[in-house]
Order: structure tokens, then C-alpha cells, then sequence
């Protein structure tokens, strides 16, 4: 399995795709496809069947899930995307932006 640069609840920006330049916090991220769900990024439409949770039924909006290589970490400093390195810090392993090196 492979190491991810982004967790949820991190702020990204796509770089790449249909959506690129659209902005929002990650609220999920799925290691084995190597894919996120961003907040209000890649909405669908989704027919469902009236329900007993639903009585009404019809479409609803949701977001669907967008590749890691296609969204960037955003640097809370300077606004701007960032990569992002680990280092220790005492005994801990801290997270750090490469533009600003502040601790994400």
C-alpha cells in the first residue's frame, strides 16, 4: 500500500481535470484506489428510489471521489499549494509544507 501525502480534513485545490482550480477540505480518502472525496469537487447526480429514509425518492447531488495525482495540498500560510515533507521533531514525525516550512 502506498504512502499518501493527504489526509482528511486537509484543504486541497485541483491542479488537473475538469474541476481544476475548485477548492475544499477532503473528506474522505481511499488508499486502495488512490482516490479522495473533496467537499462541493465532482458532484454527480444520483437517482434514488423512494425509500422509507426518502419517501420522495429523485436525484440527489453528492460528491464523487477524484484522483490523488489530480489534487494539491494547500499551504494555510501563504494560500498557495505546497508540497509536503515529514521530519522528526523531538519524538515525533510532524508533517511540514515545503514553500513556507510551517508545520501542517
Amino acid at each position: 500500500m502506498i504512502k499518501l501525502k493527504i489526509k482528511s480534513g486537509d484543504i486541497v485545490r485541483v491542479i488537473a481535470g475538469d474541476h481544476k482550480g475548485s477548492e475544499g477540505k477532503v473528506l474522505k480518502v481511499d488508499r486502495e484506489k488512490n482516490k479522495a472525496i473533496v467537499e462541493g469537487v465532482n458532484m454527480v447526480s444520483k437517482h434514488t428510489k423512494p425509500s422509507a429514509k426518502s419517501p420522495q425518492g429523485g436525484i440527489v447531488k453528492k460528491e464523487a471521489p477524484i484522483q490523488i495525482s489530480n489534487i494539491s495540498l494547500i499551504d494555510p500560510k501563504t494560500k498557495e499549494t505546497t508540497r509536503t515533507g515529514v521530519r522528526v521533531e523531538g519524538d515525533k514525525k510532524v508533517r511540514f509544507s515545503k514553500k513556507s516550512n510551517q508545520v501542517l
